[in-house]
């Protein structure tokens, strides 16, 4: 084991900024790196157990938004926010996933419990969320304060995302 720390926090729930954060895990403990993933606000969704399988992708406010099938092809932004758009952006990730063959995140974070790493939930989230232990992901070591996390990430390298 590394004597090197990594801190991800995890503050969006979109499905493509899920697998950033759970990707770096996977790296950082693969590199034998002690690892913590705090979950945040809208990051929360990733490990909760009614969210974390149907995590959504959408064009809004995606300024790189292309079809990577159609190299060149720029769909204008308002398209985005037509009925049944992020429900066909999502169906096209999450394709372009299954056809890489890369775990879903549920299973990214088994790899990720199984290794070692930790998940913490953000305390003031919960709270406002209304959760309950129940309602998470079982490998989520506690819901600890940001006072908390801090102390627990004293002299890592922090991601943000």
């Amino acid at each position: 084991m590394s004597d090197r720390k990594i801190a991800i926090i995890c503050s969006k729930g979109n499905l493509d900024m899920a697998y950033p954060g759970l990707i770096l895990a996977n790296a950082a403990l693969s590199e034998g790196i002690e690892t913590h993933i705090f979950f945040t606000f809208w990051g929360f969704d990733m490990v909760n157990k009614d969210h974390m399988d149907s995590l959504k992708f959408t064009m809004v406010g995606n300024t790189a938004m292309h079809m990577p099938q159609a190299p060149g092809l720029k769909i204008p932004h308002m398209l985005g926010a037509l009925p049944g758009m992020t429900e066909f952006a999502t169906r096209m990730m999450r394709g372009q996933i299954d056809d890489l063959d890369i775990p879903t995140v549920p299973e990214m974070l088994d790899q990720i419990t199984a290794a070692g790493g930790h998940l913490w939930g953000c305390r003031m989230t919960f709270d406002m969320l209304g959760l309950t232990m129940a309602d998470l992901y079982e490998g989520v070591d506690a819901v600890i304060s940001a006072n908390d996390f801090i102390e627990i990430s004293e002299g890592a390298q922090i991601i943000f995302i």
